[in-house]
């Protein structure tokens, strides 16, 4: 028969879901779900929102305040400005997913190895990323973006590889950590090999901070890429991004202020949500911040 002592003990909880719980009452991170979810629903599904295409010009019109049959009114060329904003937000969504997961694949496979190798090795790759934090990471991508083509694939590598330092950085610090702990001393005396024990026992082990800092990563890239639109080193016209969509505001703002009001609360808020989104998912998976 089973121990009754035993069989009353109550199954304690996995940490993902003790996780998951403090995050859910987080209220504005749940606020940011939201509302991203509801930016990213209408950017996907802008063709069947919007009866105009981004790029239809009505010169006739021209530029002409909210109402009628244009919700937020018109630009000065006469498109949409709603049609405009949400296939911005397509473009504006991408760069920041893509050129976050490229710094996460560069900063977390730098980190890993650099972690992991300790001595020379980590010396070398940890002064390297010194070197490269040494320069101005917006001039750089802007030497990228004047010397070669000015593609949203490009964007994408541009972005990504100034963004992966920080990440680098932290995953190095975690590996540290982990290196001489007890699973992974037992998984090196096994006889298992340095790369299948950094992929199936030491990355397992350092997905929550690098998720953590990835969210609070497409902030900081969308911000950057919208400034780079503005400069005029990003999406180029007639496609749109939210960068581009300021820029133009804010060349006629004394006019139509409109131009440029709509599209900055669009970016602003989304920023905040993401960093809401950030914050939370950091307040319910750093140990230190858990009180139940």
């Amino acid at each position: 028969m089973p121990d009754k002592s035993t069989a009353a003990i109550p199954a304690g909880d996995s940490l993902l879901k003790n996780g998951m719980r403090r995050f859910t009452r987080n209220r504005p991170a749940m606020g940011g779900c939201c509302f991203l979810a509801v930016m990213v629903l209408f950017s996907v599904l802008a063709p069947l929102i919007s009866p105009y295409a981004y790029d239809a010009q009505d010169l006739a019109t021209g530029a002409s305040f909210s109402g009628g049959s244009h919700l937020l009114g018109t630009d000065i060329l006469g498109r949409d400005l709603l049609t405009r904003i949400l296939y911005g937000g397509r473009v504006s969504f991408a760069v920041g997913l893509c050129a976050t997961l490229v710094s996460v694949g560069i900063g977390v496979g730098w980190g890993i190895v650099a972690g992991w190798s300790g001595g020379k090795t980590d010396a070398v790759m940890m002064r390297f990323v010194d070197i490269v934090y040494a320069f101005p990471f917006t001039i750089f991508v802007i030497i990228l973006m004047v010397f070669f083509n000015r593609s949203l694939l490009l964007l994408f590598m541009a972005i990504g590889a100034v963004e992966w330092l920080t990440m680098a950085r932290i995953v190095r610090g975690q590996v540290l950590s982990l290196r001489y702990m007890a699973f992974v001393e037992a998984a090196v005396g096994l006889g298992l090999s340095p790369a299948r024990i950094m992929v199936r026992h030491i990355l397992p082990n350092v997905a929550g901070p690098v998720i953590i800092y990835a969210t609070l990563t497409i902030p900081s890239v969308m911000l950057l890429e919208a400034f780079l639109s503005f400069l005029g080193l990003g999406v180029q016209p007639p496609a749109s991004s939210w960068g581009i969509l300021i820029r133009e505001g804010a060349e006629s703002m004394e006019e139509y202020p409109w131009l440029l009001v709509y599209p900055g609360i669009v970016l602003t808020a989304t920023l905040f949500s993401l960093n809401f989104i950030g914050d939370g998912l950091r307040d319910a998976f750093d140990p230190r911040s858990a009180r139940d």
